[in-house]
């Protein structure tokens, strides 16, 4: 009785001790959002580790550092950058398709508002000013009628598409080309790539970019660690042998880190070139308008260089879709490369 009556206790105990922590950070009252703040704790952490043990085991490092302040600078700034890149990319938004009906709904309420207002306004005793307040006339016009929504994406698949094909089961929104409903995010994405852990969030049309150059920065700030891991081994390999094990073990961890980031930034690179995702790459035959395509026709391609071009400089909104091509451009895009296509960058 004495065991249960500590046991009960205790477990009483913790119970107040989390639902006051609860209280104070409502955050970690949800399960995902827990999750997810572990995953970034724990990066940074490895960050720190790794960078911190060069700084206190590696007395060469600190006296080239007084030596040449800028080498160092270079490094932890580039530190700096890589974790700042993860929190941006992590918090910044795929691009939701309930975002994008609502900036629809906005853009098309301001178009409507600005015609009616070039009207002149006229009743009976000519003395009558009409004035209007845009949100409330957007609200009033597409708030609750996504019709809008639905005639304009529908335009953007061939004739006779059916409505019921891309209404998507969970969101009950209309899906234009390339979204997808993400059951992590529990919302459909636009350009929907994959949904990653390590970031707690989606990767679409909006933070695609974000996504890659925060990979190209990982991969060069494994490169160069590992390079002074390296570095350090080879002037200290003799000496303390206990030191030497953990560096090993730490350098073991970084080069297959570093063998998953460059395999990472290859793949994702070769699906900016072609203007694909992962998922249409991997579930390619699960897409009812890709399924009839050959494997090596990519329908959305404009040519690499367009393609880096569009996805590094030409993203002048998060919201922007694109229409599938007609049966010539893809007739077009069939047509196999040859060096003076890549040399003058086709642009299909």
């Amino acid at each position: 009785m004495t065991i249960m009556g500590c046991c009960v206790l205790s477990r009483d105990t913790s119970d107040r001790f989390s639902d006051r922590c609860f209280n104070i950070f409502p955050c970690l009252s949800d399960p995902v959002r827990r999750s997810t703040l572990c995953m970034k704790l724990a990066l940074v952490m490895l960050h720190v580790i790794f960078v911190g043990f060069l700084f206190i085991l590696d007395e060469d490092l600190i006296e080239k550092s007084k030596q040449q302040p800028w080498y160092t600078s270079m490094y932890m700034l580039l530190v700096v950058v890589t974790l700042v890149q993860y929190f941006f990319t992590s918090g910044s938004s795929p691009g939701y398709v309930l975002d994008a009906m609502r900036e629809y709904a906005k853009t098309e309420a301001s178009l409507r508002a600005s015609e009616i207002s070039k009207q002149p306004a006229s009743s009976k005793n000519g003395s009558v000013v009409v004035t209007i307040d845009n949100n409330q006339f957007g609200e009033n016009l597409l708030g609750n009628n996504p019709m809008n929504w639905t005639k304009m994406v529908m335009e953007m698949y061939p004739p006779g598409t059916s409505v019921r094909t891309y209404t998507c089961s969970y969101c009950s929104v209309v899906q234009p080309p390339r979204a997808k409903h993400c059951h992590d995010c529990d919302r459909c994405v636009l350009q929907f790539d994959h949904h990653c852990v390590w970031l707690g969030t989606c990767i679409g049309q909006g933070n695609h970019c974000r996504f890659w150059w925060y990979i190209l920065e990982e991969t060069a700030l494994s490169i160069w660690t590992g390079v002074l891991y390296i570095k350090y081994l080879q002037t200290h390999i003799e000496k303390a042998w206990l030191v030497d094990v953990i560096m090993i073990i730490l350098l073991s961890i970084l080069s297959i880190a570093l063998i998953f980031l460059l395999l990472l930034l290859l793949f994702h690179s070769y699906l900016v070139v072609t203007n694909q995702t992962t998922y249409e790459l991997v579930r390619r035959r699960r897409i009812p308008y890709m399924r009839a395509l050959p494997e090596r026709v990519y329908p959305f391609s404009k040519g690499a260089c367009r393609n880096l071009y569009n996805f590094c400089c030409a993203r002048t909104s998060l919201y922007a879709m694109e229409q599938l091509p007609n049966a010539l451009e893809l007739e077009q895009k069939s047509v196999p490369y040859t060096c003076f296509d890549v040399m003058k960058c086709r642009c299909c």
